[in-house]
């Protein structure tokens, strides 16, 4: 199934209407999310139909602003729950998966100081926690200041007042492919300012129900905004996404890292970003390599295990297969390492041959961890949030203060000696009556 999610920015112009036919031509999503139609519900009732979706639900512009629309086609199975000026949501009975989940088109409000409104209300929708669920449209608001790029630096109170009706509603965003911004605004390049304003945010059952999703920024020819493009069943290529430079804990198994990381390290030049960049794009090289040379590795070592199992069992075949079981261990090891460090559990506890957990974990966005108890100096365990901030603010700061230096001996051997013991001796010595006096009258003759 495809949605699309898109602040248009007004369809009051046939031609606005005419590309925005286009583009759902092009995609062709299942439903749709306008935002910003700035049309009366009747207007843009017509609008949707001559576009191909004859169900659906508009909600009145408020005078030049605002007007939601939500459109899907007579394949889909859509049962309205409620709507506002601010969203619209819905229950899809997807047959695709065989079970329903909710999804809610949300447009958060555009004055700063009515923001809180929206973050409340998106509260209020989150009724159903067990049933799956995804947020997407226009949010106004961004999370981190990293997805700002351009004019003055973002209130950070804004952005925690965001992040915390998410971790209220167990909302997680659900990342993009294409590029990092949604919103732009400025032909110059003094006064442009790119934004990620528009997302999709997803509750951990919506995340398991779709492992393979993928949200796509699309490129446009109208609007501020850029289209999201939502697959929830996505079998292809990941495409374009953002990739991110991780050490992997597995790669220390691999007898080959250590000389590769030297070698880049040396033959690189003496900027440390620059060589910090090339060992990191080095490595993810070296080890897509080694990746699939594991693969065969692992696929090779099983079918020399079934061949050695059918020969009659002499001491050089068990020696064999002894051999073969401990190579095929190491490869095994070495994956379940590589899930163990991305699903961030313990694997004591789940077990020690447990992949297909590590995998699942991994794959699935957990919960953002809460801080529900915390033992104090004394062993009390507190609950009490403002007593556990006093308990998390006292141990920060002995853990930032000094206590004394230590040995730096090994740290200051690596360092040119410049001053000799007989100048260090002359500056540590006391200053003479003589030279004080003699100071003075060089001053009072200047």
């Amino acid at each position: 199934m495809k949605l699309l999610s898109w602040n248009v920015r007004g369809l009051g112009q046939p031609q606005t209407v005419g590309r925005l036919n286009q583009k759902l031509r092009d995609e062709n999503p299942c439903i749709f999310f306008l935002i910003e139609t700035k049309l009366t519900a009747g207007r843009m009732a017509k609008v949707r139909k001559r576009c191909g979706f004859p169900n659906g639900i508009d909600v009145d512009a408020v005078g030049r602003s605002g007007g939601l629309s939500m459109g899907w086609k007579n394949s889909c199975d859509i049962t309205l729950r409620s709507y506002s000026v601010r969203h619209i949501d819905v229950v899809i009975k997807d047959d695709s998966v065989g079970i329903t989940w909710r999804c809610t088109g949300f447009y958060g409000n555009p004055e700063t100081n009515r923001r809180q409104e929206s973050w409340n209300l998106l509260r209020s929708l989150d009724d159903s926690p067990e049933m799956p669920w995804l947020v997407i449209g226009d949010f106004n608001e961004i999370l981190y200041s990293s997805e700002k790029q351009g004019g003055l630096l973002r209130n950070p109170r804004q952005m925690d007042l965001f992040r915390s009706a998410l971790e209220d509603c167990a909302l997680d965003d659900i990342g993009y492919l294409g590029s990092w911004f949604t919103w732009d605004k400025g032909r110059r390049e003094q006064s442009n300012m790119r934004l990620r304003l528009d997302r999709g945010v997803a509750n951990n059952a919506w995340w398991s129900l779709f492992p393979s999703f993928k949200l796509q920024h699309l490129q446009h020819s109208f609007s501020d905004h850029c289209p999201l493009l939502l697959h929830t069943n996505s079998s292809g290529n990941a495409g374009n996404r953002v990739w991110h430079f991780r050490f992997e804990a597995s790669w220390l198994l691999e007898s080959s890292c250590e000389a590769t990381v030297s070698d880049i390290w040396q033959s690189s030049g003496d900027n440390l970003l620059e060589k910090l960049s090339q060992v990191s794009e080095g490595l993810d090289k070296w080890f897509r390599k080694i990746r699939r040379e594991r693969n065969l590795s692992v696929h090779d070592l099983n079918q020399k295990l079934v061949q050695l199992n059918e020969l009659h069992p002499t001491d050089g075949v068990l020696g064999d297969i002894v051999e073969t079981k401990f190579a095929l261990n190491l490869e095994l090891d070495k994956k379940e390492l590589y899930w163990e460090q991305r699903a961030h559990s313990n694997w004591l506890q789940h077990g020690d041959m447990n992949t297909s957990y590590f995998h699942r974990s991994a794959t699935q966005k957990k919960k953002r961890n809460r801080v529900s108890k915390l033992r104090s100096p004394d062993n009390v365990d507190v609950t009490d949030e403002e007593a556990m901030g006093v308990i998390a603010r006292e141990y920060f700061i002995s853990l930032f203060t000094s206590q004394g230096m230590g040995d730096c001996t090994r740290i200051l051997d690596g360092i040119p000696r410049v001053i000799t013991n007989e100048m260090n001796s002359s500056l540590n010595r006391d200053y003479t009556q003589d030279e004080v006096f003699c100071r003075i009258e060089r001053n009072e003759s200047s």
